[in-house]
């Protein structure tokens, strides 16, 4: 019989935007669930004490997000077959004592776009903007789902780790590429990811790339959902490319992480709709967004 309580939570740094703890508790609200979702601001150096205090608290699980991801994964008793291969941690649940960690983002990531674009990616040339944790997962997706995969970083050396660590994962395929190639490789590409956190508020003037380098059909994609419309997003939109915004993300990855805690379907809709009048609120307020 399953537990109705529960205590989760959200660590990483900072945390003080997120909308996780919101959406998570109208989820459990929904459900009838006595469960309670907090985020905890931790430092890198202070990440194993927290994950152990977690643990020692009787938390049921909690997410993990930047810069903590790649460094979770060293923390927990068992990885799942998505997080091996990816090599970052985005979920963590106590099971039986021990901590198991899942990686929910790139399965999200998929969902979302299929949902928001009906773009199919088997067959499709994306260009992946970043090579961090969130990126680790979206590619990991999309070389399941058949899509080839060109890995664009600042630092040369973490595009090539990434696109080393994923060559197996199939059936796409994923190499990198050099950042000075972005502006001329960009028109060659079906789908282009931003996967760092350019253009998320307070630096919401900030773009990792000019969207008039891509073709008219490239779909552009942004995981930043704070703001909703990345400046991004919205050149984007302005010269008429299709668009994909980062909210459908952040609610699969939540709802996958709220199944695995859970044992239950998430209510997708209500947190969603917790999401967006949240991010729609703040922004006619004209303050600090989620």
């Amino acid at each position: 019989m399953m537990e109705v309580e529960g205590r989760v939570a959200l660590i990483g740094h900072p945390v003080g935007h997120s909308l996780s703890p919101a959406m998570h508790n109208r989820a459990f609200e929904k459900l009838g669930l006595a469960w309670r979702y907090s985020a905890y601001e931790v430092r890198p150096k202070d990440l194993p004490a927290a994950m152990e205090g977690l643990l020692a608290l009787g938390f049921r699980g909690w997410n993990v997000t930047i810069p903590h991801k790649e460094a979770a994964c060293r923390l927990v008793d068992e990885l799942s077959d998505e997080a091996a291969e990816i090599g970052a941690v985005n979920t963590v649940s106590v099971q039986h004592g021990r901590l198991v960690g899942y990686n929910t983002d790139g399965w999200g990531y998929v969902q979302s776009l299929k949902e928001e674009t009906g773009m199919a990616p088997e067959g499709k040339i994306c260009a992946l903007i970043g090579a961090g944790g969130a990126a680790r997962g979206i590619a990991h997706a999309l070389l399941r789902e058949g899509a080839d995969v060109w890995v664009f970083a600042r630092r040369s050396e973490q595009a090539d780790r990434l696109a080393s660590a994923l060559r197996r994962v199939g059936p796409g395929r994923i190499d990198s590429r050099e950042w000075g190639q972005l502006r001329r490789r960009l028109g060659d590409v079906n789908l282009c990811v931003n996967a760092t956190p350019i253009g998320m508020t307070p630096h919401r003037d900030a773009m990792p790339f000019d969207p008039g380098w891509t073709r008219e059909d490239c779909v552009i994609s942004d995981i930043v959902y704070n703001p909703r419309e990345t400046r991004l997003l919205r050149k984007a939109r302005e010269l008429g490319r299709a668009t994909c915004d980062g909210v459908g993300m952040f609610v699969f990855q939540g709802a996958a992480a709220f199944r695995i805690w859970t044992g239950l379907a998430a209510p997708v809709p209500a947190m969603r709709e917790t999401v967006e009048e949240l991010l729609d609120l703040r922004a006619a307020e004209g303050g600090p967004d989620a």
